[in-house]
């Protein structure tokens, strides 16, 4: 997919903003990287060189970059890509099963699109939300105490574009793009809304307080 003038054209003052935020420019590279995944839904060969130039970096520095984070993909991923935690909590709990079951289900590979582009999957090390084990993610929203039923019965959801709302944090899902756009440093209007902290997470704050517990000095 090449990055047509039209789209250099549109990213161009949101990349000036971007690189605005920082007192060096390179500074700004992975900000960068989410605005043309953001426009592309990966990042291109095209999304490197424009990524280069807006920094004065030579396209093998970006690739470099680029090729150490597993966020940013180097090929289409679904419309709606699912994490699968697969790390040491999440997989006594039922993380592996779950990703095997998705594997199956779907009847794709890791990181490829369904053939209707709506879903993809991978597995993840941690999601840092072990109080709620197995979590699957959503284009990085939380979806808690997953079971290999619950996750097919999700992803069945997604493609029939039915609206699905994560367990936690925003009250919707946005589409693979549309958070990429919100990583580059353009929030949407969801910050305030939705749920944070449950009950799992905030235990052992309510214990401190039932104890008299102060943190040491």
């Amino acid at each position: 997919m090449a990055l047509t003038e039209q789209a250099r054209a549109r990213l161009a003052p949101q990349a000036a903003e971007i690189v605005g935020r920082y007192p060096r420019a390179r500074s700004a590279l992975l900000p960068l990287l989410h605005l043309v995944q953001s426009e592309e839904g990966y990042v291109s060969e095209d999304g490197i060189t424009f990524c280069a130039e807006q920094l004065g970096l030579s396209e093998a520095d970006v690739t470099g970059v680029l090729s150490y984070y597993t966020m940013y993909k180097r090929k289409p991923v679904g419309e709606y890509h699912l994490g699968v935690c697969t790390n040491a909590l999440c997989a006594v709990m039922g993380g592996d099963a779950i990703l095997a079951d998705l594997a199956e289900h779907l009847g794709v590979d890791v990181d490829e699109p369904t053939p209707d582009g709506k879903v993809s999957y991978e597995h993840v090390e941690c999601n840092a939300a072990c109080d709620y084990a197995p979590v699957v993610m959503v284009n990085w929203e939380f979806f808690d105490n997953m079971t290999p039923a619950k996750t097919r019965d999700l992803v069945d959801t997604l493609r029939s574009g039915a609206d699905v709302a994560p367990s936690r944090g925003a009250p919707r899902l946005c589409t693979w793009k549309q958070t990429a756009q919100i990583l580059a440093g353009f929030p949407d209007d969801q910050a305030a809304g939705g749920h944070t902290a449950g009950e799992p997470t905030l235990a052992g704050l309510h214990l401190a307080r039932e104890q008299g517990w102060e943190p040491s000095a």
